[in-house]
């Protein structure tokens, strides 16, 4: 059975429980308020006690609840699927924010509520790693989440604030959305009055039969569209939303998955497309910092606007995400314990001490300790033997001036 949003709002309250089937990233994205997260499997194999209250069943865009929902009543559950899903609630409460408002509220956290946790770490990587310079034409690319639309409203304050002139262009790339992913992203870009530019690619269609690393593939197809259309529009730099999470879980999984040291770094220069640079504002921008700001403007942002993400092993399959979620655990699990294990990760790229590393690559050249190993052995030795002489020199030095007394 089906109950449409509208439905939905004219239950009583306690008569009713809302269950998110989606995944663990996708809900951190944003969920229907009081909603109960419990994954499809587990929802099937241990339902929750039938106390008679209705079971509202939401996945993104109400396609796969519907079998769910049809296979709890058939064990004695009123159960209902909601039609449109997550994505389908999400467009509601969209039409019912006026822009002016929300974007006023928005720009005044910035300024007030969030200015020690978002803007000042925002306008200190800029400083620090000399994002952003005078003349520069920045190209903002947005995909619809919370990273990059505050990345976009960061900018706009920067260039209403800076003491240098620069210009900003906010990208989207449509590689194949859903209308429903597609609105909602120009929803969110009109309320928070963004100016975005919108061009289209088949980039989705092209790696959807793709079995090996799908989004891999899919994201270096996307960043490649972005550089190549910010440079038609006169850009020099792209910025991109990572943060400071995702900084010290690349870090982790390039260790304990890629068996090597390496970081996300601030910013890069392309090797395909020459003059222009990747740069990542938000370095030193907590995650939890960005959702307290999405949460605090009652915002809504969806995590993945892949039109497949119901239905295909694209965004959703355990192998794609697995990774990335164990480290995000295990930073977890360490912090209980040591509170600065997040910014010892952070740190420890900033700080490597080569002459403890037995190999390492600088310039596409592989360097490893035994290169110059015998070299310094000679070096020290003969610095020993310079500390050596030095003494016995002293020491005659010193008898020669008891003699002369």
């Amino acid at each position: 059975m089906n109950i449409t949003i509208e439905e939905l709002e004219k239950l009583e309250p306690g008569t009713f429980d809302v269950i998110d089937m989606r995944g663990e990233t996708e809900i951190a994205h944003g969920a229907i308020p009081g909603s109960v997260a419990i994954p499809e499997q587990e929802l099937l194999e241990n339902p929750p006690e039938n106390t008679g209250k209705k079971l509202i069943i939401v996945c993104s865009r109400g396609r796969v609840s519907v079998d769910v929902s049809e296979e709890l009543c058939g064990r004695g559950y009123e159960a209902y699927s909601l039609e449109g899903g997550y994505i389908g609630w999400l467009m509601n409460e969209m039409k019912k924010q006026e822009a002016e408002e929300i974007c006023e509220s928005v720009e005044k956290s910035i300024r007030k509520k969030f200015h020690k946790s978002i803007w000042s770490n925002f306008t200190k990587a800029v400083r620090q790693y000399e994002l952003v310079k005078e003349g520069d034409r920045v190209a903002v690319c947005i995909s619809g989440g919370k990273d990059s639309m505050l990345m976009a409203k960061l900018f706009q304050e920067l260039q209403r604030y800076s003491k240098y002139p620069f210009e900003v262009e906010y990208l989207v790339m449509d590689p194949g959305y859903s209308p429903e992913n597609r609105h909602v992203i120009e929803e969110n870009a009109r309320k928070l009055k963004i100016p975005v530019h919108i061009f289209e690619s088949d980039i989705f269609d092209s790696v959807y039969n793709v079995e090996k690393s799908p989004c891999y593939l899919c994201a270096r197809m996307r960043r490649g569209h972005l550089y190549n259309f910010a440079k038609e529009l006169g850009c020099n730099k792209i910025a991109l939303g990572h943060h400071y999470d995702d900084v010290i879980e690349t870090i982790l999984m390039g260790m304990l998955y890629g068996a090597q040291v390496q970081t996300m770094m601030p910013k890069l220069h392309s090797t395909n497309f020459e003059g222009m640079e990747l740069i990542r504002p938000l370095y030193l921008i907590r995650e939890d910092d960005i959702k307290a700001w999405r949460d605090y403007n009652h915002l809504h942002f969806i995590q993945c606007a892949c039109k497949f993400t119901d239905t295909c092993t694209t965004c959703n399959n355990e192998e794609t995400r697995s990774k990335r979620v164990e480290v995000k655990q295990l930073i977890a699990k360490l912090k209980e314990t040591n509170p600065f294990v997040e910014s010892n990760i952070f740190k420890s790229v900033e700080d490597v001490n080569l002459d403890t590393v037995i190999g390492y690559k600088a310039g596409g050249v592989r360097h490893h300790f035994l290169d110059t190993y015998d070299e310094k052995g000679r070096s020290a030795d003969a610095g020993n033997q310079e500390k050596t002489d030095g003494k016995t020199d002293k020491k005659a030095d010193k008898k020669a001036d008891e003699k002369a007394e």
